[in-house]
């Protein structure tokens, strides 16, 4: 059982590491060559360099920030803001008004974007100063915002899927096929939560607003379109077998500049900008995926993944009673590490215990995604609430917290949802 035990003083290791405020990337390559040292001396740092290589010259990566700067084009390029004015002229007249045009604009844009933090600040920055003049309840304005931002890694093109796809050779195009419909469900049920909470207090909704006059909201209900053809561009490519993930990516990227030159907004500043943007976001992604499979080759050379398969086969522990045993980890987990981090780090451990259970890894993916999801809410370390509160620029993130709560509960119920229907993905 050394293999078990030395993974859990690994996983104490990284813990640790992460508590203490160590970078995701630092504190898996420290526990990957301390057990390399450790066990194998210095045979096993040798190959470290071919393996870097090996990871990152992969074609299926170039995705990564492909899409990150069709994204930062679309932000940059003022396509997000008229999205939003166009979605809040048809959201108005729903119970909670306004708070479902936060859930709409973050779908929409988690469509063409794939960052979740990105999509937080995006969506909050244009969100707070129209709810601040209409009186709306803020926990559940910031609430709606950093919540509705989580929908950035469930709805493809997600980054943390790609990722996901890459560690465990997973099909891309079946992870964003299966992520679409669980996305669409988990932004209707943050809708259904702000319906209801509206009825039972108005106040949450603030003072009843001023609808536009017909003719301007059917002319902004245009601004929709180009972000919704970007992202049937991008995900129609993949599916109807035109282009690869990578290349899919390109076209979005050439489909996101031809938009924002039609709005001339298309400019070398902004350019720029969001080309730094892209590149700095990338390097810290692909660190912590180096990092990532290189720990994963020796916890493989240990023979760790296989051994605590065995284990859990021996415990004779039914899938329903290990699906609720993960997402209490999960839970755990989320509160201490990053999502990204939390992913990562149980992947090459976990993996092998779900598909021994009869899960396949496009469903497991899926359910891994919206445990991050809740790792980005879920105080003290969620990601999104401090993006939020940055965002916000007033008051405690306290507020935040308290207003993420009902849409917690609405992922654990889509989770559940996935869990005893499976055959949804």
């Amino acid at each position: 059982m050394l293999g078990i035990e030395g993974a859990a003083i690994g996983f104490g290791l990284l813990l640790f590491l992460l508590f203490i405020g160590q970078h995701i990337a630092t504190a898996l390559f420290t526990v990957a060559l301390t057990g390399a040292w450790l066990f194998f001396g210095d045979a096993m740092l040798r190959p470290f360099g071919t393996m870097m290589w090996g990871t990152l010259n992969n074609f299926l990566l170039v995705a990564i920030p492909l899409f990150v700067l069709m994204g930062e084009i679309l932000v940059r390029g003022g396509v997000t803001e008229r999205m939003y004015r166009a979605l809040a002229d048809w959201t108005r007249p729903l119970p909670g008004g306004l708070l479902h045009t936060n859930i709409a604009a973050s779908t929409v844009f988690a469509a063409i974007s794939g960052s979740s933090v990105a999509t937080a600040a995006t969506i909050g920055t244009v969100a707070f100063p129209t709810f601040r003049r209409q009186n709306y309840a803020e926990a559940w304005v910031a609430g709606s915002v950093a919540s509705g931002a989580t929908l950035g890694i469930l709805i493809p093109p997600s980054i943390n899927l790609i990722i996901y796809g890459a560690i465990t050779n997973t099909s891309i195009g079946a992870l964003f096929l299966a992520g679409i419909l669980p996305g669409i469900v988990l932004a209707l049920a943050f809708m259904g939560v702000i319906i209801v909470a509206s009825l039972l207090n108005p106040a949450v909704a603030g003072r009843p607003e001023r609808m536009a006059p017909w003719p301007e909201r059917r002319k902004r209900l245009g601004d929709l379109l180009p972000p919704l053809a970007i992202f049937v561009l991008v995900m129609g490519s993949i599916y109807l077998g035109f282009a690869t993930p990578t290349e899919a990516a390109g076209v979005g990227v050439v489909g996101a500049l031809i938009l924002t030159a039609a709005y001339r907004s298309l400019t070398w500043p902004m350019l720029r900008e969001a080309m730094l943007s892209t590149v700095t976001t990338t390097a810290m992604t692909l660190l912590i995926l180096v990092a990532a499979f290189y720990l994963n080759f020796i916890l493989g050379v240990l023979g760790v993944p296989a051994q605590v398969s065995a284990f859990v086969s021996g415990l004779e522990v039914g899938p329903v009673t290990m699906l609720m045993l993960l997402v209490v980890l999960y839970l755990i987990l989320g509160c201490f590490l990053d999502a990204l981090a939390m992913m990562i780090a149980t992947i090459p451990i976990v993996l092998p215990v779900v598909t021994h259970l009869g899960y396949d890894s496009v469903w497991f993916g899926i359910f891994l995604v919206m445990m991050c999801e809740l790792a980005l809410i879920t105080p003290p370390v969620g990601m999104n609430l401090y993006v939020t509160q940055s965002v916000r620029g007033r008051g405690q993130v306290g507020t935040v917290i308290l207003g993420v709560l009902p849409f917690l509960a609405c992922i654990l119920a889509v989770v559940a949802l996935i869990a005893v229907f499976p055959g949804l993905l």
